[in-house]
Formats: C-alpha cells, structure tokens, sequence
C-alpha cells in the first residue's frame, strides 16, 4: 500500500509544479508560497479533525515536537526557494534540479539514519544525478 500512495504523491508533486508555475505568474514567489502554505495548513488540520487524530496532540514528546519543527522549518525553506526558481526558471529544468532531493535524502539516510546503502541506491542515485545534469545542460 505505501508504494500506491507514494505513486499519488509523486502525480501530486508533479500537478503542485504545473498548477504553481501558471499560478506564479505576476505573483511574488513569497506572497504565492504563502498562500499555498496557508490551503496546506487547513488540508492538514481538516484530516486531524476529520480522523479524530487531535486526541494524540498530548502523546507527542519534546524529540517528535523539536523534529517535527524542524521539518516544518525545512519544508518552508524548501518552498520558498523551489517556488523562486520556479518564477525566474522553467519548470522542465527547476523540477529536475529540485528532484535531486532524492540523491541528497538517500546519502542523509545513510549518514544519519544507518540505513543501508546498496549498490543498487549508489546505481540510481549517479544516475539521478547523472539524468539531472542532463535535463538541465
């Protein structure tokens, strides 16, 4: 089942570039993020109501809530930065570019997570890298 939603994820990723890159047009690449931030925040709090999910508010510890801000903090950075490029750059090259947070992740899990690290994960990620550079020369 997690490789269905991971599948939605990836179809959803790629309609988020379309829809933004039209919508970005003669909007600040801030001010748009912001308003996406904003329709994420009243999707996600809607589920937690909409599942019940609020009563685990309380079970959260001070590790999970100092991660999950950080997180936060990251994904914000990230936004703002990929929503930028998007406006001063094609989405057919800014995508590719942003997608290399595949290579990245894997190399971070492997440093900091102790997952394994494969022949087959060093394969994919220098041909991620590889594709990447490809795409966007």
């Amino acid at each position: 089942m997690w490789f269905v939603f991971a599948l939605l994820s990836a179809v959803f990723a790629a309609l988020t570039s379309i829809l933004a890159k039209v919508g970005i047009e003669g909007v600040n690449s801030n001010l748009a993020t912001a308003i996406r931030t904003c329709v994420v925040v009243v999707m996600s709090w809607g589920m937690v109501f909409l599942t019940n999910a609020q009563k685990g508010l309380g079970q959260i510890s001070n590790k999970s809530w100092l991660f999950l801000i950080l997180s936060g903090l990251a994904t914000g950075a990230s936004w703002l930065c990929y929503y930028h490029a998007l406006q001063i750059g094609q989405a057919s090259k800014v995508v590719p570019v942003d997608k290399l947070s595949v290579v990245i992740t894997l190399v971070l899990a492997f440093a900091f997570l102790h997952e394994q690290f494969t022949w087959k994960s060093a394969v994919g990620c220098v041909l991620i890298g590889a594709g990447t550079l490809l795409m966007v020369l």
